[in-house]
Parts: structure tokens; sequence; C-alpha cells
């Protein structure tokens, strides 16, 4: 069988008055991310990892924040629309394996329904794990988080 795979990095700053959004689930937090949409960082990485193995390119040439249409978009909308243009290549999200890097807030309490959201969208088992930055770096230092994700497409049958 032949699969594909495409990696996907992405981080966002933390900003006031910004809700924290990952995989599509509100994490309670004093402090969300910042971007053009609703900056659900996890969920960006697992779309140009969706993307990148589709031969797709990646979220800014699909969804650029040069464009008024994403101004404060629903990121799974976003990964819907991936999903489907992946489809209308011929291919099938099969797993994806994610992990997100942040300080805080801890993210045990949250895996479970974050998975359960990416998997709903994407029909498919995901794996979640987080790290920290052991205080080093923008993600150590409470400045931003970063989320890197991989997807293995299948062509669909």
């Amino acid at each position: 069988m032949t699969v594909r795979t495409g990696i996907g990095i992405d981080s966002h700053r933390l900003a006031e008055g910004r809700r924290l959004v990952l995989g599509g689930v509100t994490v309670p937090h004093d402090r969300g991310l910042q971007g053009w949409s609703d900056a659900d960082v996890l969920t960006h990485a697992i779309i140009d990892a969706v993307l990148g193995a589709a031969g797709l390119g990646d979220i800014g040439e699909h969804f650029p924040d040069t464009d008024a249409r994403w101004r404060g978009a629903d990121s799974m909308a976003l990964l819907a629309a991936a999903v489907e243009r992946a489809a209308g290549e011929g291919w099938r999200v099969a797993y994806v394996d994610a992990t997100v890097m942040m300080e805080r807030p801890k993210l045990a309490a949250h895996k479970a329904a974050i998975r359960e959201a990416l998997g709903r969208a994407l029909s498919c088992p995901v794996s979640l794990k987080a790290t920290t930055g052991e205080g080093m770096g923008f993600v150590g230092r409470q400045e931003g988080v970063a989320a890197l994700a991989v997807a293995t497409l299948e062509p669909a049958t």
C-alpha cells in the first residue's frame, strides 16, 4: 500500500483577551493565542501536515492572513476544508500524531476532549502529547505555544 506522510509545525504568541483554543477545544487559561483566525496552533499544525502529505502546499497558501474571509475563522472549519482538498486529490487521513509545547496550563485534563474533537474532524485516530519548554525559549517563558503534527494519508478507496 502506498502512503504519504506530512509534517506540520506552527506557533503563536499568547495574548490577553483571547481564548486558548487547541484542537477545537477551548482550554481555560488567563491568555489565549494571537492570530488572524482563532489561532488554534494545534489544528494549524495538523492542517499543514495534511496538506503537505497530499502535496497541496501549506495553510498560508489556502487560507492566507491577507484574506479578510479568514479573519476570526474557526480552525476546525479550515481543517475540514483541508481534509476535503486532500480527498479531492484521492487521499484519506489515516492517522495523526501531534505534540503541543506549552508551559501552562497543563493539558492532561483536556487531552481526551481534544483527541475526540480532532478524531471526529479527521475521521481517524489521533495521538496527542504535551510537553513544556522546561523554562527555556519562548515556550518556557510563556510567551507562546507551539505544535508539531505528523499526518499519514492513504489512498481513498
